[in-house]
């Protein structure tokens, strides 16, 4: 536990935690569990080091030692105690008149902790805490687990400050504490409320389209924080003077945003165009993503026809306009080709992300150099600064770090880096942070089972794998989808390609298979899945990445074509991605890809991921990584959330008509978390 904790303080504090913080967590934190154990109450969430910070930085806030989170026994409300941890083992009185401020021995003069507690409180509940307008107890109290009251009495004399968060506890009064742990929370109830606190603090965010649904029409999409703001303000500022009257129609304006995966580019991206919309510009948003726009268009944009057209491609400007567009807004640029080609094989006659510059006097290019998953996604920094400079364009370079995709977890996140040798560091055991969940099944079966729970209990959620299997096109007139993804007994389909239904409508097109509820039957690739995200996510790791003697190694797979159903399959296990496996592409270049590939699908989920590979040598390395997992209290299930967060998703809207209102939140929720 401690050195998990130690590198979360560095991640948000900036610096190393203190021997004194170590000792403090190994020492004290026990204890208060223990603590809640003996009293009945070890279901009680515990929120360590929380800082009530909303959009700020958390180097510089106060945190408390312990936010207790649980249900009131009375009124089955949220029920919250602040809590102060002390390993003070007797202090004296500074001033006879009062006890706002005692000596410690060894330490010197100290603030009363109800002092402390206090203060907190105003942090969690006032105008900009997270906790604020919510109807709920709280209260407060120190824990001085080394003390006598008889070695503390200048804490608990008259003069001490008094409140709802004077409580002091020594170690002779452990049962009077556990007495009181009794009144403040109930029993299990199997819910997180934990999950509020962390709803309340935007570490929980509402999904990217769901926010879409709700907001579409308004200059208002996402809430931005800290350095996305930072990095949408510097966009705007200078987009402002090269599109300003005093400028020229030569001027341009190009930026280049990085940032890994859920750092939230694209909803920098989403909410700039709705900003430069309501500005009066015209603005149009491209990606080379076939599922992000189909998404957009045919799911958040239904029934309204200005709302599609201003989601393109990368190669839609082979054609220039004849005025160049203000704005234009490119998503997941890692994608760029070198040359546009349509699908009816139609190429370009200058390199594609020249075409964009043509096309555009302000470009932003958003980008993430480890999800270039195919040998002709050209899209880097590099690549955009060397086009600009034929254009006399100045490039901004702009970075993001902070991530908010995997519940938050940047322990997740780097602890996949670290699996998938993008790194170069040794992957440690996943160690349970409350933030990401993380579980191998033992059997495709079994991480179905776990998946479509979840779909049912009203969470997002889809299955996704490398592509270690053959493709096959749907079967007749009813268009059949083949079940291509064949393990042991288990055999499942793809998701269907293209822009048509199959089986009579019941399977959506691949560009809706994301977001649509028919969706959760097939297995969907990276191609489908790269720029979405789901409460929920199976991952299915092929044959194209295995564990030998303790290194990764990636083969290329081939297929045959079984003589009596006329169906392909695989021959030799591996990849199959004919642009990957093709023998011009180098073994470093292969690797490279296949991590890639598999770094995009590991970073879909944004609160559990449930890994599954179809190599046994593979899936035990995995399971020695990842642990057993504890069920109770450890899965984060839709159904362990409080009522009040189980806010359907959004459903595709009706058709679009003049004048008729956006959807609207359901009252309770923040519409833009």
């Amino acid at each position: 536990m401690v050195p998990h904790l130690a590198e979360r303080w560095k991640r948000f504090r900036k610096n190393d935690a203190s021997d004194g913080e170590r000792a403090a967590w190994a020492e004290s934190l026990v204890e208060l569990a223990r603590v809640m154990v003996d009293a009945g109450r070890g279901h009680v969430e515990m929120v360590v080091e929380c800082a009530a910070t909303i959009g700020q930085s958390p180097k510089s806030v106060p945190t408390i030692d312990v936010v207790l989170l649980g249900s009131h026994p009375e009124t089955e409300g949220l029920s919250v105690q602040l809590v102060e941890l002390k390993r003070w083992s007797s202090v004296t009185q500074v001033d006879s008149a009062t006890a706002t401020e005692v000596v410690v021995p060894g330490m010197g003069k100290k603030p009363h902790p109800a002092l402390q507690l206090e203060a907190n409180y105003q942090r969690f509940v006032g105008e900009t805490g997270p906790l604020r307008k919510l109807s709920f107890e709280c209260g407060g109290f120190t824990y001085l687990h080394n003390a006598t009251e008889e070695s503390i009495q200048p804490l608990l004399g008259i003069n001490a400050p008094m409140g709802a968060y004077s409580a002091v506890y020594t170690r002779d009064r452990r049962e009077q504490l556990m007495k009181d742990l009794r009144k403040h929370f109930g029993g299990d109830s199997g819910y997180s409320y934990a999950e509020i606190l962390l709803r309340r603090m935007g570490v929980r965010n509402t999904p990217l389209l769901d926010a879409m649904i709700m907001s579409r029409g308004e200059d208002t999409v996402f809430t931005l924080r800290r350095e996305q703001r930072r990095v949408a303000d510097h966009v705007k500022d200078r987009a402002a003077k090269v599109l300003g009257e005093n400028a020229t129609d030569l001027e341009r304006a190009v930026f280049v945003v990085t940032g890994g995966a859920g750092t939230g580019k694209s909803a920098i991206g989403l909410q700039l165009k709705a900003e430069f919309e309501a500005a009066g510009l015209e603005v149009r948003y491209a990606s080379g993503s076939r599922a992000f726009n189909g998404a957009m268009q045919r799911h958040v944009g239904y029934g309204d026809r200005e709302f599609q057209e201003s989601f393109t491609y990368f190669s839609s400007f082979m054609n220039p306009p004849e005025e160049p567009l203000d704005v234009l807004i490119c998503d997941e640029a890692h994608r760029l080709r070198e040359i546009s080609e349509t699908r009816s094989g139609e190429k370009g006659a200058k390199p594609q992300v020249e075409e964009i510059l043509d096309a555009s006097r302000v470009a932003v290019f958003f980008l993430d150099e480890g999800q270039s998953v195919r040998p002709n996604e050209v899209g880097t920094q590099q690549f955009i600064v060397d086009a600009a400079e034929k254009y006399g364009a100045p490039v901004v370079p702009l970075d993001l770090r902070a991530q908010y995709r995997c519940g938050g977890s940047d322990a997740y996140v780097n602890w996949v880096h670290d699996l998938l040798g993008l790194s170069g560091k040794e992957p440690g055991k996943w160690v349970p942070d409350g933030l990401m969940h993380i579980e191998v099944a033992d059997s495709p079966e079994e991480m179905e089972r776990i998946v479509h729970a979840e779909a049912r209990a009203g969470a997002t959620a889809r299955m996704v794998a490398g592509f270690c299997w053959p493709w096959n096109p749907p079967q007749g007139k009813e268009k059949r989808l083949v079940a291509d993804v064949r393990i042991g007994d288990w055999h499942r389909p793809w998701n269907a390609k293209g822009d048509s239904y199959c089986e009579n409508g019941a399977v959506p097109p691949g560009t809706l298979w994301s977001v649509h509820e028919g969706g959760i039957g097939q297995i969907g690739c990276v191609y489908t899945a790269q720029g979405l995200e789901w409460d929920w996510c199976g991952v299915i790791m092929g044959d194209d990445m295995v564990r030998r003697d303790g290194q990764w190694v990636f083969q290329r797979g081939k297929r045959r074509t079984d003589k009596e159903t006329g169906y392909r399959r695989v021959a030799v296990p591996g990849s199959l991605d004919d642009e990957v496996r093709n023998s011009n592409l180098s073994d470093e270049e292969f690797r490279q890809c296949v991590r890639n590939a598999y770094h995009v699908l590991l970073t879909r989920a944004s609160r559990a991921t449930v890994l599954y590979s179809t190599d046994e040598e593979t899936r035990a390395y995995l399971k020695e990584l990842v642990g057993e997992v504890q069920i109770h209290g450890l899965r984060p299930s839709w159904q362990e959330l409080p009522p009040a967060l189980r806010v359907p998703h959004q459903k595709r809207p009706e058709h679009r008509r003049p004048g008729k209102k956006k959807p609207q939140a359901p009252e309770g929720q923040d519409p833009l978390f």
